[in-house]
């Protein structure tokens, strides 16, 4: 079991409904009548969740800091999926596979703000790796504010591998390279099944993962620093798929 914590985080994760819940804490300071707090004791009510008021302390021992806003949720762990379930998803969907994959990436905060977008792009399946990486923590459930608990996730052993697997099922795999790497991704042509690679913060794409890509993409720069964040890269790049599939 794991706790989630933050009002949104919460709802989503009981309107997602993936997990097995156990208990819902809330801080006796929380105000009962907003409409966050009566949405998620709604949802606690329909799925038989039991509610315990429990004193701020108390709620701050539980999460080990005091960014819970009041609300801790008791659930089981992430609910990842098979690479599989993800094709089958966009199948479903009957749209082009579109996937995110994050290769060695460490901060959950920038997991969580790449996994919002990824949820507001449309966006299949993303896959992390098992070792050397972050996984689908309260943390990264809490950074995304919650739209973790909306996306297929898979967890594997190797990354490299993976790609393979996408690439055996016709999709086109890009990794996102330095400034003055590979072609402009205004330049390429990213209609298809697609799937998206972005490197660790600091380190980029590991040699193998280039390797394994079909191809590099970039993203051209003006001023004098020669980097985007992994979480803005990462989403201009996933906002570009989504203007090209539903706008043009």
């Amino acid at each position: 079991m794991e706790y989630l914590y933050g009002r949104n985080p919460v709802l989503e994760s009981l309107r997602a409904s993936r997990r097995k819940f156990k208990n819902l804490y809330l801080s006796q300071g929380v105000d009962l009548k907003s409409d966050v707090i009566t949405e998620i004791k709604s949802l606690c009510s329909s799925k038989k969740i039991p509610i315990t008021p429990i004193t701020q302390h108390k709620l701050e021992a539980i999460v080990k800091h005091r960014q819970h806003q009041g609300v801790v949720l008791e659930g089981s762990t992430y609910p990842y999926v098979t690479l599989d379930e993800i094709f089958t998803f966009s199948r479903n969907q009957n749209e082009d596979s579109l996937v995110l994959i994050l290769d060695l990436l460490q901060d959950p905060q920038n997991v969580g703000s790449l996994l919002r977008t990824a949820e507001a792009t449309g966006v299949h399946g993303v896959i992390i790796q098992e070792r050397r990486a972050v996984g689908i923590t309260p943390s990264v459930v809490n950074s995304s504010s919650g739209a973790a608990e909306h996306l297929l996730i898979s967890q594997v052993a190797n990354i490299s591998q993976a790609i393979q697997v996408l690439k055996e099922k016709n999709v086109w795999v890009y990794g996102l390279g330095g400034v003055n790497e590979g072609v402009k991704y205004n330049e390429q042509d990213l209609s298809g099944p697609v799937g998206v690679v972005v490197g660790s913060e600091g380190e980029g794409l590991r040699d193998l993962v280039k390797k394994n890509c079909d191809g590099l993409i970039s993203i051209p720069m003006k001023g004098k620093v020669d980097s985007l964040n992994a979480t803005i890269a990462g989403s201009i790049i996933l906002y570009s798929i989504f203007e090209t599939r539903n706008f043009k």
